[in-house]
């Protein structure tokens, strides 16, 4: 067995159930939760370095060979979502230390990021459907909790919106699992991509929209976005940047999953049916961003905004859209989460989160002012950043497939993603600070420890992207040749005959 497969998932597990232990020393929780985080970077690392040399990893449990057994699959794509994960998970633990106060901590916040680690890593890994679902209830349990913890009337407000649409969603995903498993008998994807080939394809597009809505859900995507910007904005910042990088990531993961290894018998249908989603999410997430005046609620907003671009990228369904999809994941969960803890940042320093309330953080604060340009010129996609490349991929993608309007709308929403950033710009560090401006506090130096570390991440990403375009190709060709999957699954066998059913399809179209 791979250890390392598995690491990901064990490491926050097992710190989990320690800091449990030591629930009532809050110094020795902040330091094994730190180094816990550590560790999961280390081994997310080690993870992404043998899929880089040594192709998909496998692991099936309890000696049961798939599909009869779990099974824990790496891929270039999942192995470079539990490492930015594990990464983001090292920032806002380090954030945490000063941004979470006592009493969450003796409530039981270290513990419960673990578990929130825990569910994310293994929705990335796991080869079967219903172990997805169950990972999901896992992250969903832990983050509503995060979501709540300190009992705010806005926190319990936005908690019980998220966790109620999250249930529908979960209900939602558990139907299309049954439906699903009676029509095939099997739930592990690879014994999936194989079987679905054999089936009614109208039957099987059906349950794919089922799939399409409850994964919609959990990505915050148009028309199904509204539990989001309800509820971001009223945990403690640590908690909002993790989620505001992470969580609709997942579901943007679960979408590409699905639909690149088992529902593509009518592409024609449900990829359009995305593009149009992507669309409407893009559009829909900027222009509701640049109507807010609070910086927490204008940054949800552009959550849901920058989903839609991912989305573009799966509903094209190129080499270079996928690709693109995959770099635009990537670089979104580092700036969108950076642009939250510079705005918890902010806020310590000026009193407020309210662009009408605050200024003069470019006199007050340059460094500060400089760390945000870097991450909200990356969003918005100015060279020689992050989103340049980004951008630039899916919209080169789009040229190429011919779908011209949807390239026009990518570069629209990036003109209004700057005038958002820009607004915030002038409000709240070029502008004077009002005269009835609130009373802040100088921030620990703990704080820029983070911001600084994914403002460079940023920055390198821009300059030196041949790396993460390299993981990003590789993840497309897995993602367009779902043999690859099953073969490292199921065996070369199962993969030869989904090549040649496959193949079959391809020449019937023609």
């Amino acid at each position: 067995m791979n250890l390392f497969v598995v690491a990901p998932v064990i490491v926050p597990l097992f710190s989990a159930a320690v800091l449990l232990l030591l629930r009532h020393s809050q110094g020795a929780q902040r330091v094994l939760a730190t180094l816990s985080t550590v560790a999961s970077v280390v081994v997310a690392a080690v993870l992404m370095a043998q899929v880089s040399s040594g192709g998909i990893q496998v692991v099936q449990f309890g000696g049961w060979t798939a599909p009869f057994g779990i099974s824990f699959v790496a891929d270039h794509l999942s192995a470079v979502m539990v490492l930015i994960a594990s990464v983001m998970a090292l920032a806002s633990a380090v954030y945490a230390l000063r941004d979470i106060d006592p009493e969450r901590e003796r409530s039981g916040f270290h513990p419960l990021f673990q578990v929130l680690l825990v569910g994310i890593n293994g929705a990335f890994l796991t080869g079967d459907l219903f172990n997805l679902y169950v990972w999901f209830e896992v992250l969903l349990i832990s983050s509503f909790v995060l979501l709540t913890l300190g009992g705010r009337r806005a926190q319990l407000e936005g908690g019980i919106k998220y966790v109620s649409v999250n249930l529908l969603s979960s209900m939602l995903f558990l139907a299309a699992i049954g439906l699903l498993y009676g029509l095939t008998g099997t739930l592990n994807m690879a014994d999936l991509a194989v079987e679905l080939r054999h089936q009614d394809p109208g039957l099987v597009t059906t349950i794919a929209m089922l799939f399409m809505v409850a994964f919609g859900i959990k990505a915050a995507v148009f028309p199904l976005f509204f539990w989001l910007p309800a509820s971001y904005h009223t945990p403690p910042i640590a908690i909002s940047a993790f989620f505001a990088g992470m969580l609709t990531k997942v579901g943007v993961y679960a979408l590409m999953r699905v639909f690149t290894l088992l529902f593509t018998g009518d592409v024609g249908y449900t990829h359009t049916i995305l593009l149009w989603v992507g669309a409407f999410t893009m559009v829909s997430g900027v222009l509701t961003a640049a109507a807010q005046s609070d910086v927490r609620k204008i940054l949800s907003f552009h959550i849901i905004s920058q989903i839609g671009y991912m989305i573009m990228g799966l509903a094209l369904y190129t080499p270079l859209a996928l690709a693109g999809a995959v770099f635009y994941l990537i670089h979104n969960i580092v700036a969108k989460a950076n642009l939250f803890l510079i705005a918890g940042i902010a806020r310590r320093l000026t009193g407020s989160f309210d662009l009408g309330r605050i200024g003069g953080l470019f006199k007050a604060a340059p460094f500060l002012s400089a760390l945000f340009l870097i991450a909200a010129l990356g969003l918005a996609g100015i060279p020689p950043l992050s989103g340049f490349w980004a951008k630039l991929l899916v919209v080169l993608a789009a040229l190429e497939a011919g779908v011209w309007w949807i390239a026009a709308v990518a570069l629209g929403v990036g003109l209004l993603t700057l005038f958002s950033m820009t607004k915030i710009w002038q409000y709240a560090y070029w502008k004077p600070a009002p005269d009835d401006a609130p009373v802040g506090a100088a921030p620990s130096r703990l704080f820029y420890a983070p911001v600084v570390g994914l403002a460079a991440l940023t920055v390198l990403l821009g300059l030196w992207s041949t790396p993460l375009i390299g993981v990003a190709d590789a993840a497309a060709a897995e993602l367009l040749d779902p043999s690859r999957y099953v073969g490292a699954v199921l065996g070369p066998e199962a993969a030869a005959s989904l090549r040649a059913v496959l193949e079959a399809s391809l020449g019937g179209d023609q």
